[in-house]
């Protein structure tokens, strides 16, 4: 899902689709952390389970 969300706010920076990029400062802060999360649940999967 955080792929999908750095995808979307990437293509605004980058041709102004979907959002015609209202927010430049916006569209970095979805795509930090949609990489935050995307680290967060990558860990989370490699924790071993008891």
């Amino acid at each position: 899902m955080s792929g999908l969300v750095a995808i979307l706010f990437l293509a605004d920076l980058a041709a102004g689709f979907p959002f015609q990029r209202v927010s430049i400062l916006t569209d970095i802060g979805f795509i930090v952390s949609s990489a935050i999360l995307a680290y967060m649940s990558w860990t989370i999967m490699e924790k071993p389970r008891r």
